[in-house]
This record gives structure tokens, C-alpha cells and sequence, in this order.
């Protein structure tokens, strides 16, 4: 009976610590899953495209476009995609060729004012009532017009009065917050700007910006982006302590197809930004104009050239989509790149072609091992 009363507590000690040890155990394990959640959760994410607009030939085809000359059936599915996704980015940036244009402020003003019209139309697309900020920048086919002049090396010049319309019916895709250039050359290199959401500094450019015809240049020169101004706006940037990553967008990149292009494919200042970007440790250099995507890191290490102009217009892309970069919780910086394969003619719906991921990576500062381009050289 003694020994029957003593082993009662024995046996109600092993039960209890049992239990604790099950319970800690548990709870450990909750913690933990809890943990890898929020580091592999997205912090704040953003997505980038452009060059949308038909090509000339289909300016008037009713199946092709509207009076907004964007590409009606590739906006629609990339927009919509965008509006559907279960984690909404935060921002999303347009960046250049929006509409055809370049032929005078006329035609510019009444493509933007169409276009702005199918943003806004929930009937369309519901991404302007998704809670995601729109911030938008002009390309070549907003800032110039096209003329060969019997020079076939060079087809396209500032258009006078371009920048005006342009801030008269798109300044509202302009953040509120933003800096800008100010002084004597704020007039024309006003859609050249910065602004910041959480840890993350944005530059955007202009990269067409309007330039007056001198004795040297009787038509004035295409693009001159303000270099020095976003040198030092990058450089600000990396220097504030509440700032983890940089980013630099604009319509032109500097390298297409891993190699530098200071033409009418890339921006003339290339030369002098790109070290500066490397320098200041810019995450990517986001851009469009070149009909296709490309992932690139030019550098042994470093600073990423991403264009993402597949978004509607014709030439080499082979699939039409979007650009999303996540900021996870654990500080990576994810790039994902969707897309859907072209109908033929390019304009075609095509809903029996599904979107899928064409290209994700975690965008590391040392040598990325999988560079991404759809060039066959």
C-alpha cells in the first residue's frame, strides 16, 4: 500500500514534465514557422513595364487599338493579372510608350487623354480602384516626333511642347511627395524625379527630354537626362540610414543585350551614370524601349540592367507580361518576371495561353550565376 501512495507522485511528476516538454516543444516549433513566414513574406513589392503601344500600321485597325493607340488586349491582361494577385504591389510604374505618338502635341494630347480614359474605365481593367499607386514616366514616343529629314541614321527629334502636355494630363501619376530639378533647367526635366516608400528610394528619368534646337543641332537633341542632379539623388539616397535599396528607372537602358548602348538605344550619359550607380550600390537600373526583357548584371558584381518592354508593342519579345520585385521580410530583394506567349498577329488575345514565371531570381550583389536575354548572339 506504501509503495502503491508513492508511486502516485512519481507518476503525476513524469506525466507533467511530459506534458511541458510536449507543450515547449510545440511552441517552439509555432515560433519558428511564425518566423519563416515573416522573413520569406513580402515587406513592400512593385511592378514595372512598358512599350504597350501598336505599331503604326494598326493605328487605325478597331481590333488592334482605339483612339488610345495602346495595344487594347495585352493592357487588359497584364492589368487585370496585375489587379488579381493575392499580395497587390504597392507601386506600379509605367515606364514610357504608353501611346504612339511622335508626330505633334495634337495627336500626343488626345492618345493621353484616351488612354488615361481606359485606366480609369473599372469596365476595362479594375487597376485603377486596386489600391496600387500608378507612377509613370514618358518614353521617346511621348517626348519626340519622327522624321528622317534624309538622315536614315536618325529618325526621331524633340517635339516642341511635349513636356507640357504631358505634365497637363499625367502629372497626376506623379507621387505628391516627390523631389524634383529645380532652378533653370526645372522647366525641362520637370518628369525627372525621386521620392521614397518605406526603405526604398526611387529615381525616376526622363530620358527624352526636351532639348532647343541649336546651330550645331537644327533639330534640337534626343534625350540629356539631368546626369548630375540624379548622381547626387542616388548618392543622398545611399547615404540615409533609413534607406536599404535604390532603384534608378527610366524608358532607355544603358545595356541592351549585355552591352552598352549610348544611342538611340540607350541614354547618352550612360558612360558617366552607370559607375555612379555601381558606386552607390543601386540595386537595378529598370527600363524599357528595347521591345523584349532582359535581366542583366554587366558588372563582375553589382548593380542589375532589367528591361521590361515587353508589355504590348512588337519586336523581339516573345512573350508579353510584367516585372514584379518583392522586398521579402529576411531583406532579399526578389525578381519575378511573368508572361504569356504572343498571338499572331501580336495583338490577338490569346487566353488559351497562360501566364507563367519566365524568369526569378534573388536580385545578390555578387555575380549572378542565371542572366536572362532572349538574344540569340
Amino acid at each position: 500500500m506504501k509503495k502503491t501512495l508513492l508511486l502516485v507522485p512519481i507518476v503525476l511528476l513524469l506525466w507533467v514534465a511530459c506534458t511541458t516538454k510536449k507543450k515547449s516543444t510545440k511552441t517552439s516549433q509555432t515560433n519558428l514557422e511564425t518566423t519563416e513566414q515573416t522573413t520569406d513574406s513580402v515587406a513592400f513589392s512593385f511592378v514595372f513595364l512598358g512599350c504597350n503601344r501598336v505599331d503604326r500600321h494598326q493605328q487605325e485597325d478597331s481590333t488592334a487599338t482605339n483612339a488610345s493607340t495602346a495595344n487594347l488586349s495585352a493592357m487588359k491582361r497584364i492589368w487585370t493579372e496585375i489587379s488579381d494577385l493575392q499580395r497587390k504591389p504597392d507601386l506600379f510604374f509605367f515606364l514610357g510608350d504608353m501611346v504612339l505618338g511622335e508626330t505633334d502635341t495634337t495627336n500626343l494630347e488626345n492618345q493621353l487623354i484616351a488612354w488615361k480614359e481606359l485606366y480609369a474605365n473599372t469596365n476595362f481593367s479594375p487597376i485603377s480602384t486596386a489600391g496600387i499607386e500608378m507612377v509613370a514616366v514618358p518614353g521617346n514616343h511621348e517626348m519626340l516626333y519622327y522624321h528622317d529629314y534624309n538622315m536614315p541614321e536618325h529618325t526621331e527629334w524633340p517635339l516642341k511642347g511635349a513636356t507640357e502636355v504631358w505634365m497637363d494630363h499625367m502629372a497626376t501619376y506623379m507621387p505628391k511627395d516627390r523631389d524634383f530639378v529645380t532652378g533653370k533647367d526645372s522647366i525641362n526635366n520637370q518628369m525627372t524625379f525621386a521620392f521614397t516608400r518605406k526603405n526604398i528610394g526611387f529615381v525616376l528619368m526622363n530620358t527624352d527630354t526636351y532639348n532647343e534646337p541649336t546651330k550645331e543641332n537644327p533639330y534640337g537633341l534626343e534625350g540629356q537626362i539631368p546626369t548630375q542632379w540624379i548622381v547626387d539623388k542616388v548618392a543622398e539616397y545611399k547615404n540615409n540610414p533609413k534607406i536599404d535599396h535604390v532603384f534608378v528607372l527610366g524608358h532607355k537602358p544603358y545595356y541592351v543585350s549585355g552591352k552598352p548602348e549610348t544611342g538611340h538605344k540607350g541614354i547618352p550619359e550612360g558612360p558617366v551614370l552607370w559607375p555612379k550607380l555601381v558606386e552607390n550600390k543601386v540595386i537595378a537600373m529598370l527600363s524599357a524601349h528595347l521591345h523584349d526583357y532582359q535581366r542583366m548584371q554587366p558588372g563582375e558584381e553589382g548593380t542589375y540592367q532589367v528591361i521590361a518592354g515587353n508589355s504590348g508593342s512588337p519586336g523581339e519579345a516573345t512573350f508579353f507580361g510584367y516585372t514584379q520585385i518583392a522586398i521579402l521580410g529576411n531583406g532579399e530583394v526578389k525578381l519575378t518576371s511573368m508572361g504569356y506567349d504572343i498571338g499572331d498577329p501580336y495583338y490577338k488575345a490569346v487566353p488559351e495561353n497562360p501566364s507563367t514565371v519566365r524568369d526569378e531570381t534573388i536580385l545578390t550583389w555578387t555575380k549572378n550565376k542565371n542572366p536572362y536575354t532572349n538574344q540569340k548572339d
